[in-house]
């Protein structure tokens, strides 16, 4: 419980008790009614004898009526007392009653209103909005970069920060709107509008996104903050629909994020239909690698110049018949962003290995290597783990590092770079040309292999300009003295085009499509160049058909 919660709570319960001291004070009011009524029986007389007395001019009352009059007057004295007391502990009470609905409605970081006062705000605003025939809108934001700006700078600059941003907010908003912090670096600001100018929501959600943007002072230096901005409406005044347009929003506000942040998204309902897809999705692949339905397919590489098949490109297929044209384009960035790419790749790569050992060892296998994976410090261990568990020979292995991991991760690859090539392993730098690659990294790291951006090579034959591009990669890579391998051949033409630059290693569907483990165990077995039995039972024709991938499917 928060700190003025408590104090409220305390406040509260001592007023509770004074509540029921004032059910026990009937008595003493009562006694304090009787008193005055005795005052005015027996005041008047004896008063008058009393002065009488004083002046000489009457007699002495009677002592027994002096001391009733005292005792009347002390039990008056005594009631007002009381009654005053009384007074002020309600008053004292309703304070405290004021403060604690106060603090239950507020977030007692920044002053606006808190989660738990959305569905009143919103029931009191629809009730008013509705009478004027207007609607109201939950703008739902969220900072960008605030985990950021919390890791480096630590909590208290963060909650410094987020005090600094609701002010901002505020001073964006109309003055009708109201503003709520739901919770971390999430506002919310609810506020009426005519449905026939929703445009006037979009300035408001534009003045948000400028007034945030805006250089912030945090410990003594300069920061940049974006925010983005779910935007959802509703005309209902019950708490669920309250909820429900807090829902809403939060789905256009991650829409927001999705289109590049520091901008702000309608709710729409397919929205809500592609996060259900997207969640789906989720817990088929934590299902599916617990049930071993992602197996490896294989894409041969052949020598451009001679035709030779010198190896395989291992790539993930989902074995499922549900899950038949979900791609890997698709399931491995859904598959990195909730963690679930280790367990996937080091299984695929697990059997990958148990495939190729039975191959003809002048054929090499290549895996491809995920960004986050690079993360892990124990990943090259784990690697050696599974080649001394499957006997796989380290130098026929091929780790692929697409080009994008340099940008940002280049200490990390490095050490991960040599840790591995320490082992014997090959290294490949994957999609070369589509990231940030320099010629001093290049030069600075080992590699052993660059491999040529399929959107290069596709339209090779037709493109002057993709053409010339090519040649010069090649030329740089031969002054690197690298061998290339060029992604993507699909065409004759394109095989031509590359075979008159040089030597090198090509892979596409000119050549193959990706294949099972038992598909291209029977082609090995063809050609003489398996040398053990296959391992995998021949699949019926109707399961065969069912794995045999579509275009690009595998990879």
């Amino acid at each position: 419980m928060p700190l003025g919660g408590a104090v409220a709570t305390t406040k509260v319960q001592g007023q509770e008790n004074a509540l029921e001291r004032a059910d026990h004070d009937i008595v003493a009011i009562g006694i304090m009614i009787a008193a005055c009524l005795l005052f005015v029986g027996i005041g008047g007389p004896t008063i008058g004898q009393t002065i009488g007395a004083w002046l000489g001019t009457g007699r002495q009352p009677e002592p027994a009526l002096v001391s009733a009059l005292l005792l009347n007057i002390a039990l008056i004295i005594f009631g007002w007392r009381r009654y005053k007391e009384l007074g002020q502990e309600v008053r004292v009470r309703s304070e405290a009653e004021a403060e604690a609905r106060t603090l239950a409605a507020t977030d007692p970081l920044t002053g606006c209103l808190n989660r738990r006062s959305t569905p009143a705000v919103i029931a009191t605003m629809g009730g008013q909005a509705a009478r004027s025939g207007q609607k109201i809108a939950a703008l739902l934001l969220d900072l960008d970069n605030f985990k950021h700006v919390n890791d480096l700078n630590g909590h208290r600059a963060g909650d410094s920060l987020l005090i600094d941003i609701a002010k901002r907010i505020s001073t964006a908003i109309p003055p009708e709107a109201q503003l709520a912090r739901l919770g971390g670096d999430e506002f919310c600001c609810f506020m009426p509008f005519d449905p026939q100018q929703p445009e006037r929501v979009d300035v408001v959600a534009l003045n948000i996104l400028k007034t945030i943007s805006s250089p912030l002072s945090v410990e003594e230096s300069s920061c940049d903050v974006t925010a983005s901005i779910g935007i959802a409406q509703t005309c209902g005044t019950s708490p669920t629909s309250a909820e429900q347009v807090i829902h809403e929003a939060d789905i256009a506000m991650y829409q927001a994020k999705k289109a590049g942040r520091n901008r702000y998204s309608w709710f729409n309902p397919a929205m809500e239909s592609e996060l259900r897809i997207r969640s789906d999705l989720e817990n088929s692949i934590r299902k599916a690698i617990a049930e071993g339905e992602f197996v490896p397919y294989y894409q041969q590489q052949v020598d451009i110049e001679t035709g030779d098949l010198v190896g395989f490109e291992m790539l993930a297929h989902w074995q499922a018949p549900h899950m038949n044209g979900i791609t890997a384009e698709v399931f491995i960035p859904v598959a990195e962003e909730i963690g679930a790419i280790a367990a996937l790749s080091e299984s695929l790569i697990r059997t990958a290995l148990n495939d190729a050992k039975q191959w003809d060892p002048r054929l090499v296998l290549s895996v491809n290597i995920s960004p986050v994976q690079l993360r892990d410090p124990w990943f090259s261990q784990k690697l050696l783990h599974m080649l001394i568990e499957s006997g796989f020979p380290p130098e026929r292995l091929e780790i692929e590092i697409t080009e994008s991991c340099l940008h940002d991760q280049i200490g990390t690859v490095r050490s991960m770079i040599t840790s591995l090539k320490n082992q014997g392993i090959r290294i490949s730098l994957d999609d070369f040309g589509s990231g940030y690659s320099s010629l001093t990294q290049l030069r600075s790291l080992p590699f052993d292999q660059l491999k040529i951006d399929r959107s290069f090579v596709t339209g090779l034959a037709d493109d002057e300009a993709n053409r010339k591009l090519v040649e010069a990669i090649v030329s740089l890579a031969k002054g690197l003295n690298l061998p290339v391998t060029a992604e993507g051949i699909e065409s004759e033409p394109v095989h031509q085009v590359l075979r008159s630059m040089g030597a090198m290693k090509g892979q596409g569907f000119l050549y193959g499509k990706p294949q099972s483990a038992w598909e291209t165990s029977a082609m090995l077995a063809e050609r003489n160049l398996l040398i053990a039995p296959m391992e995998h039972p021949a699949p019926d024709d109707r399961a065969h058909r069912s794995l045999m991938p579509k275009h690009g499917q595998a990879g």
